[in-house]
């Protein structure tokens, strides 16, 4: 397989501020909240998840609320950052996630720049089976 090609760097800044605000949902400085994370997406925000099942917005901050109603620690790690632009303040972010060194994900981010903020308009992890 052909790698993917290098981050387009007139948008490093962009790729710098996102990368901090990824894995989305896990960073306490962005906030840990129902209310955090309502402010963190858009309205019609939807994900598809690694199993491949769809879910609303509404059906993520529930489970958001759930998870972090009882403090737990999660080891990570984010690595292969790519950044692409798709409209005049919209950005595809994708990534590699691993979850204490046993599962890994590919993850992609669709975020909008807006007066408010980052907010998160789409996102999904699919499981890789092979490196």
């Amino acid at each position: 397989m052909e790698p993917i090609l290098n981050n387009d760097p007139e948008l490093s800044g962009v790729l710098a501020e996102l990368k901090q605000r990824e894995p989305i949902f896990h960073r306490p400085e962005c906030g840990m909240t129902r209310a955090d994370f309502e402010n963190m997406t858009v309205p019609d925000f939807w994900e598809v998840g690694a199993s491949g099942r769809r879910y609303s917005r509404a059906a993520v901050l529930d489970a958001l609320e759930k998870r972090y109603a009882t403090p737990h620690t999660d080891e990570w790690e984010a690595c292969d950052f790519h950044c692409r632009k798709l409209a005049s303040d919209v950005f595809l972010l994708t990534y590699t996630l691993i979850q204490d060194d046993i599962r890994r994900t590919r993850r992609t981010t669709i975020w909008q720049r807006t007066a408010d903020g980052w907010k998160i308009v789409y996102h999904q992890g699919t499981v890789v089976q092979d490196g």
